[in-house]
């Protein structure tokens, strides 16, 4: 178990921090370049979601205390933020599509989810560093 549970660690946090830092990257760069990191974004999402998971089970046991409302609040950010990262995937489709020989452009609306993804894995972020002393 214990190399189960330092596995897992690992990948959430390598994913996460990918995940995380690209996302930041995207919102504070409007988008740009967001066509070539969506794919590697949403696999490290689903793959710090998933260890995420795993972790929960592994350490996480009994009834509910501080901690784990944290990390709920945590996870949740997780998962909205990655919902609005994926539900971007038509507009950057339709933007690809229309890149000219400039390039592809990110629209408005690639730009605002990438924002708001970074605001709920900022909030994500600090629940992750504020549970382990609840």
């Amino acid at each position: 178990m214990q190399v189960t549970l330092i596995l897992a660690l690992v990948l959430h946090v390598l994913s996460g921090v990918f995940w995380a830092g690209t996302t930041f990257v995207l919102a504070r760069t409007g988008g740009h370049q967001a066509d070539l990191l969506f794919r590697p974004q949403m696999g490290a999402a689903t793959a710090a979601v998933l260890t995420g998971v795993l972790l929960w089970f592994l350490v996480h046991d009994g009834p509910p205390g501080l901690q784990e409302h944290i990390l709920g609040v945590g996870a949740l950010c997780a998962l909205v933020a990655a919902g609005v990262q994926g539900s971007s995937a038509r507009a950057l489709r339709q933007a690809s599509a229309a890149a000219g020989p400039e390039g592809f452009k990110p629209s408005h609306r690639v730009a605002t989810s990438q924002r708001f993804a970074a605001v709920l894995l900022a909030v994500t972020v600090t629940c992750m560093a504020a549970a382990r002393y609840a």
